[in-house]
């Protein structure tokens, strides 16, 4: 990671992680609910601490931190080599219809990358980009919350299951979070 994505202990940060070629995984549920199960488990495990959070078709943004006993970087970097084998394993498992190419592109992205055993699901990086006042932080948890109506998924945001847009407008959703004041 480069000098101007460093993540820094004890700081705030707009994170995006993307699937490699933007392939657009995330619209089945199965694949989805992976990476719900995986941000809970590393919030109540790993000390990640989840402002907000929207999962796309092919990425998810997330505003978060760690608690004072773990690392940003370390929790990231377990949770996308977990989600990494946990989806292709569902993808080679489920009824996939686009299965041979999904997997073909995974493998693809991997090949030269001698840390790569199979398949490559992230892209490098999470491109984090650390909160530095109110008006970046009101103008990135806006961002969030608008890309499923940018994307004509929903006309509200509080409509979309995959988002905090829900629990900032009062109702619950699938992950706890830290309220930003």
């Amino acid at each position: 990671m480069g000098i101007k994505n460093r993540i820094s202990q004890g700081y705030l940060y707009f994170l995006t992680l993307t699937v490699v070629d933007w392939v657009d995984v995330f619209t089945r549920p199965v694949y989805k609910h992976h990476i719900v199960n995986s941000l809970k488990y590393c919030q109540q495990q790993k000390g990640l601490e989840l402002y907000a959070w929207c999962l796309m078709s092919n990425h998810l943004h997330l505003i978060a931190s760690a608690d004072e006993e773990h690392n940003l970087s370390d929790i990231l970097r377990d949770f996308k080599k977990f989600t990494n084998k946990t989806i292709i394993a569902s993808i080679q498992e489920e009824p996939e219809s686009r299965r041979k190419w999904v997997l073909d592109r995974f493998e693809f992205s991997g090949r030269y990358n001698p840390k790569i055993k199979n398949y490559k699901f992230w892209q490098d990086g999470n491109d984090a980009k650390e909160i530095t006042s109110n008006h970046f932080l009101d103008q990135k948890l806006d961002y969030i919350h608008m890309n499923p109506v940018k994307a004509e998924i929903v006309s509200e945001p509080e409509h979309y299951r995959y988002s905090s847009a829900r629990d900032y407008a009062g109702e619950k959703g699938l992950l706890d979070l830290v309220f930003i004041d």
